[in-house]
């Protein structure tokens, strides 16, 4: 797989979660399938967590409060124990498309441009291990997908808000 490979499946898995969850009210983006679950507006928040941490550590970007807090989407309160940073009555569709949007406009030339030293460059993931650029890319490519199927799966469990 080429590097430009990884942006045109970054494109279409990340553009398959947006429509998934477009159409969402603040309701449905807050269901949880049960008490330990995500819901979808904690996912959608966690992609867009994950791409700031990544773009940040590649670019060697300083993160301000904002940022900071968007970046600890990609751990807490999914992979450690501690609660996510945002609140349900935070998680508005317009707040997290803006949030989605805040981590595209800062990836997108980082996964449809790297250089060679980007592509090198060791950093740390979600999940403390530590990869290179081109990992955190081949990683960024399919997450959304990821997600994206899970967000599916719950918008038609049984049970899940009208």
């Amino acid at each position: 797989m080429s590097v430009s490979d990884f942006a045109t499946v970054w494109t279409l898995s990340r553009q398959r979660l947006v429509e998934t969850i477009s159409d969402l009210n603040e309701a449905q983006l807050n269901w949880r399938l049960h008490g330990q679950a995500l819901s979808i507006g904690q996912m959608a928040v966690h992609v867009a967590g994950v791409e700031v941490s990544f773009a940040f550590q590649l670019l060697g970007l300083e993160l301000d409060d904002d940022a900071e807090r968007l970046r600890s989407a990609a751990a807490d309160g999914v992979v450690n124990e501690k609660p996510s940073p945002f609140s349900d009555s935070e998680l508005t569709p317009q707040r997290v498309q803006e949030l989605l949007a805040f981590a595209k406009n800062l990836l997108t030339p980082v996964m449809t441009d790297p250089s060679p030293e980007l592509l090198a460059k060791e950093i740390v993931s979600a999940l403390g291990v530590v990869i290179t650029g081109e990992g955190a890319l081949a990683r960024l490519a399919i997450h959304p997908a990821y997600h994206q199927g899970q967000a599916y799966l719950i918008r038609t469990s049984p049970g899940f808000p009208g």
